[in-house]
C-alpha cells in the first residue's frame, strides 16, 4: 500500500480498512506502533478534523412554515382566499386562509421531532478515549481522537473510532446495533480478506460496545469516515418527498391547470360575447374559487391527526403525518432480524449427548461451569437461566478464565460425584482434547469414526441457525487445585449444548396478516446466511435462496432489481447494502417500508418510503424513523397498515365528492354564463354555495371505513380520479342543464328566480350525493358515521332555508312557488338513482399498487441464474 492519507485512498480500499495489516496503515498513516505526540495530533485533527458527526441543518420553523406554503394547492388556496378578500367576500375568503394557516401549523408542529436527530446521535457514543500520547496512555475527549492514534478499550467502553486490533485479551464486543448480530463477537489481531464487515475479527467499529476483555487498537478512521458516522450523515440529508406528498403536489397541479383553464376560458367567452368585463372578471374568479378544494388540507390534515391518535392507543408514535398514509400504501415491508423478528435473547435450544440424542447433562454441567466461572455471556446467561440455580449442590474449587484464543475456558468444582474439572467452548476447540466420550452410563474410547459423525451431527445444528458448545470433563484427583493447560487434556465428551435466537411467537402469524392485506416482508441482516435462512423458515418465509452482501456485491442495479422480486431473506448485509435493496424494490414500483433498531439501519430508515423503529432502538435509529412502534411487534405494524388505508380512504372521499360536485356545478356554471343571457348564479352565491358545501364535509374525517376498502395497499390513483370526474361531473352537468330547460321551458322564469331555484337544486344534489359515493358498495350497507349526517344535514338545512329568509334579498335569492320546488326535488331524485348506477363504472377498480412485473433485461438474466433457489 502506498504512503498516502486515508482522505486520498480509493472508496474499496478505505471501506475495508481491515483487509490490510497494521503495518500496512502505520506506512500509510505516516505513524509509529508507540502512538502520536501531541503536536502530531494536533496537526491530524486540523487535518482530519473532529471525531464527531456533522450536525443537520435544523430546519426552522419559518422554513418549515414557507415549505409548505409553496405546495402547489397550498398557493391556490392561498391565492383563492386573497382573490375572495378582495371581492368583498371577506368572510368567505378570511375562512379559506385559516383552514390554510391551520393546516399548516398542525402539519409543522407534529413533524418538529426529527430535528433532534444529531443530538441523539452525539449522545449514543463515549465521551471519553484512551490514547496513547506521547508515550503513554491518557484519557481525551472522544472528539479529538485521530487516524494514527493507538487507543485502548476495555470492557464496557463505547469504541471511538474504526480501528485495527493490535494487541487484545479475551476480548469481545457487542455490535448488534451495527451488524444485527446479537452474540458478542471475538476481536483479536490476524489477517481478513472478506469485504465484509461483519467478518472483521480483527477491527472494532465506532459505535459497538467492549463486552469482555481488553484491546489495544490503531485508528483507522473517525468521524464522518467511521461505518457509525456514513449512517449518521444519512440522517443531515434533506429527504425525499414521500409518497403522499408526491401524490397531492401532483393533485394540486392538476387542480392549477383545470382552474386556470376555466377562468380563462369563460373570461374570454364572456368577453368575446359582448358581456360586462368586471362582471365576467368577478364571475371566473368566483368560478375559480368552487373548483378549488379548499378544505382538503384540513380535512388531510383532521384525518391523518385522528389516526395519529388512533395509533397512539395501539403504542404508535408518529413523527410524520404524511406517514400514515405512506403506510397504508406500503405493498413491501423490510425488516432487520434482530429484535423485531426475534427478541434477541439467546435461549438454549438442545443439550444433546455425543451421538445426538437429548440429555440434560451436557446442559447442567455447562450451566456449573458458567455459574461458578463467573461467566456473563450470553451463552452462559442462557444456561443459567435454564437450569435456574445450577451450582447450589456444587463447591468452586478453582477455575481457568475463558480464553479466546484457544476458545475454551475451565472449572474446577466439587459436586455430587466428586471433584471434576468442567470444560466448556467452541466444539472444534474442545474436540481436539477428547480421548474418550460418554455414552449413557458407559465411558468409551472416542474413535476418529465417533469424532466425524459429532462434527456431522455439530453441522446439522449449523444449517438449523444454531449456535454450539461443546462439554467436556475429567475426574481430578483430591490433592491440587490449580489447573494448567496440561490438565485439560485427555478429556471425557459429554456433549453439546445448542443455542438459538428464536423468532418471537407472534412473528409468524403478524407475517401472515401481513401478506393476507397484500404487505410482502422481506428480511435484510447482517446475520449468518444459515441464522436468517432458519429464521425465514420458522416465520412462514421463502428461505430457500437467502442473498448474502458478497452476492449483491456483484449485481448491478438492474440486476439486483430482478432478485428482490423473489427473494424473501438477505444475510451479511453493510447499511449501504440494505440501502440498494430498498432502492430496488422502489423501482419496480414498491412501496416499501423498513423496520431497524440498530445503527446499521439507519440509511435504510432514511432511504424506505415509511421508516419504522422501536421504543428500545438506537438514538439514530429513532432519529431516522417516521414512526416508533412502542411495542416491538409486526403485528403492531399490521393494525397500523390497517389505520393508513383508513385515514387514505376518509381522504378520498372527500377528493371523490369534489371531483363529482365541484368539477360538474363549475362546469355547468362555465358554460350556461356563455350561452344564457345572464349570469346562471351570482359570484356571492357561488361563494354560499361552495362553503355551505364545505361545511357538510366536515365530517369526513370521522367517518367509518369498510373492511373491504382497507383490504389492499391504497395509492393516489389520477387517471381513477380524472375518470371518476369525467364520469360524474357531466352527469351533474346533464342534469343542471335538465334543471335549466325546466325552469326556461317550462316555468320560463325570470334571473332570480332561475338562480335561487338552481341554487337550491345544486345544494340539494351535492350534499345528498355525499351519502352515496361515500362508499364504493351500496349506501343502506355501509352507514355514514353521525358526525358526517349531522354535519351534511345541517348545511343541506341552511341551504334550503336561507332563500326563505330575511338573508334571501341580501344573496339576490326570491321564494320559488311550490310547483317548481317539487318538478325540482324530482331532478333531485331521478339525479341520485343515475349516480348510484353509474357509481361502479366511475369508481371501477383501482390499480393494484406493488412489485411490477416488467420484463427481465437480458443481463440481470444471465446474473439471475448464478444464485440457484
Amino acid at each position: 500500500m502506498t504512503s498516502t492519507a486515508p482522505s486520498q485512498l480509493s472508496q474499496g480500499e478505505a471501506a475495508a480498512f481491515w483487509t490490510h495489516s497494521p503495518k500496512d496503515w502505520l506506512d500509510t498513516l505516516d505513524c509509529g506502533n508507540q502512538g502520536l505526540t501531541s503536536g502530531e495530533a494536533e496537526k491530524r485533527l486540523a487535518r482530519f478534523g473532529l471525531n464527531a458527526d456533522r450536525k443537520g441543518q435544523h430546519e426552522t420553523a419559518l422554513h418549515a412554515i414557507l415549505r409548505r406554503l409553496l405546495e402547489p394547492l397550498s398557493l391556490i388556496l392561498f391565492g383563492a382566499g386573497l382573490v375572495s378578500i378582495a371581492t368583498g367576500d371577506a368572510i368567505g375568503g378570511a375562512i379559506i386562509v385559516a383552514i390554510l394557516v391551520l393546516s399548516i401549523g398542525l402539519d409543522t408542529f407534529q413533524e418538529g421531532h426529527a430535528t433532534r436527530a444529531a443530538e441523539a446521535l452525539r449522545r449514543s457514543v463515549a465521551l471519553k478515549a484512551e490514547v496513547k500520547r506521547d508515550g503513554s496512555f491518557k484519557q481525551v475527549a472522544v472528539e479529538n481522537v485521530v487516524p494514527g492514534d493507538l487507543v485502548r478499550i476495555r470492557a464496557g467502553d463505547v469504541i471511538p473510532a474504526d480501528a485495527l486490533i493490535v494487541e487484545s485479551t479475551a476480548f469481545t464486543a457487542a455490535e448488534a446495533a451495527l451488524t444485527g448480530e446479537p452474540y458478542p463477537v471475538a476481536k483479536s489481531p490476524g489477517t481478513v480478506r472478506s469485504a465484509n464487515p461483519a467478518d472483521a475479527s480483527n477491527a472494532v467499529f465506532r459505535g459497538a460496545v467492549a463486552q469482555t476483555g481488553e484491546a489495544i487498537a490503531l485508528v483507522i478512521a473517525t468521524g464522518r469516515a467511521t461505518i457509525f458516522g456514513t449512517a449518521a450523515s444519512m440522517l443531515g440529508e434533506a429527504s425525499a418527498p414521500s409518497p403522499f406528498q408526491r401524490d397531492l403536489r401532483e393533485f394540486g397541479l392538476v387542480i392549477a391547470r383545470l382552474t386556470l383553464a376555466l377562468v380563462v376560458l369563460v373570461l374570454a367567452a364572456r368577453v368575446m360575447f359582448g358581456r360586462p368585463p368586471l362582471d365576467s372578471l368577478l364571475f371566473a374568479v368566483a368560478l375559480a374559487v368552487g373548483l378549488t378544494p379548499e378544505l382538503l388540507p384540513m380535512i388531510t390534515t383532521v384525518t391523518l391527526s385522528r389516526g395519529a391518535i388512533r395509533l397512539a392507543r395501539r403504542r404508535v408514535i408518529v413523527k410524520r403525518l404524511a406517514a400514515i398514509h405512506d403506510l397504508g400504501a406500503m405493498t413491501v415491508l423490510c425488516t432487520d432480524k434482530t429484535g423485531t423478528l426475534t427478541s434477541a435473547q439467546i435461549t438454549l435450544a438442545k443439550s444433546i449427548d455425543v451421538h445426538g440424542l437429548q440429555t440434560g447433562r451436557p446442559a447442567g454441567l455447562a450451566a456449573v461451569a458458567a455459574d461458578l466461572g463467573g461467566d456473563r455471556g450470553s451463552l452462559d446467561a442462557a444456561l443459567i437461566a435454564a437450569e435456574q440455580e445450577p451450582s447450589h449442590s456444587w463447591a468452586l474449587l478453582g477455575r481457568r478464565p475463558f480464553d479466546y484464543t484457544r476458545r475454551l475456558g475451565s472449572v474446577l468444582a466439587k459436586g455430587p460425584d466428586g471433584p471434576m474439572l468442567i470444560v466448556k467452548g467452541a466444539p472444534e476447540a474442545v474436540l481436539g482434547l477428547c480421548s474418550h466420550m460418554k455414552d449413557g452410563a458407559q465411558i468409551l474410547p472416542l474413535t476418529a469414526e465417533e469424532r466425524t459423525k459429532a462434527l456431522e451431527i455439530l453441522h446439522g445444528m449449523a444449517q438449523e441457525g444454531l449456535r454450539s458448545i461443546a462439554v467436556a470433563t475429567r475426574p481430578w484427583p483430591e490433592q491440587g487445585q490449580e489447573i494448567t493447560e496440561k490438565d485439560e487434556q485427555s478429556l471425557t465428551l459429554e456433549g453439546f449444548c445448542a443455542f438459538a435466537d428464536p423468532p418471537k411467537p407472534t412473528a409468524g402469524p403478524a407475517i401472515a396478516h401481513l401478506a393476507k392485506i397484500g404487505v410482502k416482508l422481506k428480511i435484510l441482516s447482517g446475520d449468518d446466511p444459515l441464522v436468517v435462512r432458519r429464521l425465514a423458515g420458522l416465520v412462514g418465509l421463502d428461505g430457500r435462496t437467502v442473498l448474502s452482501g458478497s452476492d449483491i456485491a456483484k449485481l448491478d442495479e438492474d440486476a439486483l432489481a430482478v432478485h428482490v422480486r423473489s427473494v424473501d431473506a438477505f444475510s451479511r448485509l453493510t447499511p449501504d447494502q440494505k440501502s440498494r435493496i430498498i432502492k430496488a424494490l422502489q423501482k419496480s414500483q414498491a412501496v416499501v417500508g423498513y423496520l431497524g433498531d440498530g445503527i446499521n439501519d439507519a440509511p435504510a430508515l432514511k432511504v424506505a418510503d415509511i421508516g419504522l423503529s422501536v421504543e428500545g432502538a438506537t438514538g439514530v435509529a429513532q432519529a431516522a424513523a417516521d414512526m416508533i412502534l412502542l411495542a416491538s411487534d409486526l403485528e403492531v405494524v399490521a393494525a397500523g397498515v390497517e389505520e393508513g388505508r383508513r385515514t387514505f380512504a376518509n381522504i378520498l372521499k372527500y377528493v371523490r365528492m369534489g371531483a363529482s360536485s365541484n368539477f360538474g356545478n363549475m362546469l355547468s356554471m362555465a358554460l350556461a354564463s356563455i350561452l344564457l343571457p345572464f349570469l346562471p348564479m351570482l359570484p356571492t352565491q357561488i361563494l354560499l354555495n361552495n362553503l355551505l358545501y364545505d361545511l357538510s364535509e366536515i365530517g369526513i374525517p370521522f367517518d367509518q371505513v369498510r373492511r373491504e376498502a382497507i383490504a389492499e395497499p391504497q395509492v393516489w390513483d389520477m387517471g381513477g380520479l380524472l375518470r371518476f370526474a369525467a364520469i360524474m361531473g357531466p352527469v351533474s352537468s346533464l342534469f343542471d342543464f335538465l334543471t335549466f330547460a325546466v325552469l326556461l321551458a317550462i316555468f320560463h322564469v325570470a334571473p332570480d328566480e332561475f338562480r335561487t331555484t338552481w341554487f337550491l337544486e345544486s345544494m340539494a344534489t351535492q350534499i345528498s350525493v355525499i351519502f352515496l359515493i361515500r362508499t364504493a358498495g351500496r349506501p343502506w350497507r355501509n352507514r355514514p358515521s353521525p358526525m358526517l349526517v349531522a354535519s351534511s344535514l345541517f348545511a343541506l338545512l341552511v341551504a334550503l332555508v336561507v332563500p326563505f329568509t330575511p338573508l334571501g334579498p341580501w344573496f339576490g335569492f326570491v321564494a320559488p312557488p311550490p310547483g317548481l320546488l317539487l318538478a325540482m326535488a324530482g331532478i333531485v331524485i331521478l339525479y341520485l338513482v343515475c349516480v348510484e348506477l353509474l357509481k361502479p363504472l366511475a369508481i371501477g377498480r383501482p390499480p393494484k399498487p406493488g412489485i411490477h412485473r416488467d420484463p427481465v433485461p437480458a443481463a440481470a438474466r444471465k446474473v439471475q441464474r448464478s444464485f440457484p433457489r
